[in-house]
């Protein structure tokens, strides 16, 4: 049997936002990941996101599977940021009022 020395990159990037992308294209690893876990195939998801190779999808879930903790990690991470964004906007932009003021544009519009 021949002998397999050669060694191959994970195909993710960290950011300097700390998010990781995939394949050198701006679809994230929390998006692959999410796709895999709610049961969709590796084909599935290429189809989905066009720009990530299939080779590239099956290294990410690969590395995922060996090194579930620290996907894990970083996912919990990921979700706190987003949850900290989301609260910090809906305190800046409250949707009080929101229809209210709608509907009085409404309103205004139809009698013009």
């Amino acid at each position: 049997m021949t002998e397999l020395d050669t060694v191959e990159t994970i195909p993710m990037v960290l950011g300097a936002d700390g998010v990781i992308r995939v394949g050198g294209t701006r679809v994230t690893l929390d998006t692959l990941i999410a796709a895999f876990r709610e049961g969709e195939t590796p084909e599935e998801i290429a189809q989905q996101y066009p720009p990530v190779a299939l080779g590239d999808i099956y290294a990410v879930i690969g590395y995922a599977l060996r090194h579930p903790d620290t996907v894990s990690v970083y996912l919990r991470r990921r979700s706190d940021v987003a949850k900290d964004v989301r609260t910090e906007n809906e305190r800046r932009f409250s949707a009080d009022g929101i229809r209210d003021r709608l509907l009085a544009r409404r309103l205004s519009q139809r009698g013009t």
